[in-house]
């Protein structure tokens, strides 16, 4: 899938993801991320983290580009970025991986980056492998998502 997305386009999520990361809210760890997605009719969404002082009323920056993703009308991942600072790479966590998985296949790439330079380039099914899916449930075919809300 990465193959078909060109470099203009990347380095349009990389901006977007990096800018989102500068507005991220994150007062108690000081860890700001931040994401962008690529949906299948070519729309860049972006989210950042939002931190609470209830720590898991917290949400990822992920779970913020998916859902302006959904609101806008997204349904299918072609691309992911995830942007943070750290001494290893800054990959979605668990959770996320899930979230984004919902929206996409094992192909659709997953670039981390900090502010200078990426850092990894994954595959879901690499962050994720032998993944639970919307294919696993009767009423949808393997690999798709569902194209409205249940």
């Amino acid at each position: 899938m990465s193959e078909t997305i060109d470099e203009t386009t990347w380095q349009q999520l990389l901006a977007a993801a990096r800018a989102a990361r500068e507005r991220a809210y994150a007062p108690y760890s000081r860890f700001a991320v931040g994401a962008a997605l690529l949906d299948e009719q070519g729309h860049i969404h972006a989210g950042c983290n939002v931190e609470n002082a209830a720590y898991p009323q917290g949400s990822c920056a992920e779970a913020g580009a998916v859902s302006a993703m959904v609101l806008a009308g997204g349904r299918r991942l072609q691309a992911v970025v995830v942007v943070g600072e750290g001494h290893e790479p800054v990959t979605p966590c668990g959770g996320c991986r899930q979230r984004l998985r919902e929206f996409g296949p094992g192909d659709v790439p997953v670039w981390v980056a900090d502010s200078q330079a990426v850092r990894g380039r994954y595959t879901l099914a690499g962050l994720l492998p032998a993944s639970f899916g919307p294919g696993h449930l009767s009423d949808f075919p393997p690999d798709h998502a569902p194209d409205t809300p249940r």
